[in-house]
């Protein structure tokens, strides 16, 4: 006796859904419970940033659109207001995307110190005043002294650190730097250490603490380049004394 029409049907559609709720269980984005990406974090350390590697890893290539708009809004967001930690998002570009990283943070620690830039022209005055006076007199007078050279002393102080970038953010729209001085110094200047960044961040593995990124070979190596973009300004002053 044949076995009825419905139940035939029934059986069918129950092995089809059966079938597909093993293949979401043994899909890449199934692996971690949604639970567990409500934990992820802002990362403070190394041993940090390596858990979020891996947690993010799946994800960002799965989804890299959607990864990279929430790291590029992420980025320069915590350069904009001042939020320590964009040194462990250079390094996370460098461990998910490689060398190709080294776009990536460039574009958004540009924009963020740019957003920076306009947001202390607004209200940063009275903290850089609070926070730094005397080094804001002294930036202030070194900047009187330079003239049409400008670009190539902040090009300096960008690759150097000879400043914090925190500092030269908030008070760069102070001492009446141009904007478009800052913006092509910005852009420039902060290639060096974004690539020692991005290239630390391919060998996580073997990085113990942030300051192992900044030896004194990498250190040497930052001041001759940024010696280069002032030696325009010091071949000009010889020539004026002979």
């Amino acid at each position: 006796m044949a076995a009825p029409r419905s139940l035939v049907v029934d059986t069918g559609r129950l092995m089809k859904d059966e079938e597909t709720a093993a293949a979401v269980e043994d899909s890449p984005t199934s692996k971690k419970p949604a639970a567990e990406y409500g934990k992820l974090k802002l990362p403070r350390s190394i041993s940090d940033l390596r858990l979020l590697k891996d947690d993010l890893g799946t994800y960002a290539s799965i989804y890299p659109t959607k990864f990279i708009l929430g790291y590029c809004s992420t980025y320069i967001f915590m350069q904009t207001f001042m939020i320590p930690g964009t040194i462990f998002m250079s390094l996370l570009a460098g461990a998910l995307f490689g060398v190709k990283g080294i776009f990536l943070v460039v574009f958004n620690a540009t924009a963020g110190a740019s957003c920076c830039f306009f947001l202390s022209k607004l209200i940063g005055r009275p903290i850089v005043l609070w926070l730094w006076p005397e080094k804001l007199k002294l930036f202030q007078a070194e900047i009187a002294k330079r003239g049409d050279k400008l670009l190539n002393y902040m090009l300096f102080l960008r690759i150097t650190p000879t400043l914090p970038n925190l500092f030269i953010n908030l008070a760069s729209p102070i001492v009446d730097i141009p904007f478009h001085v800052f913006f092509l110094a910005t852009v420039v200047g902060l290639i060096p250490a974004s690539y020692i960044t991005v290239r630390a961040g391919l060998a996580l593995g073997e990085l113990n603490s942030i300051k192992d990124l900044y030896d004194l070979k990498t250190l040497t190596v930052l001041f001759l380049i940024g010696s280069i973009s002032i030696l325009p300004t010091v071949l000009k002053r010889k020539r004026v004394y002979e």
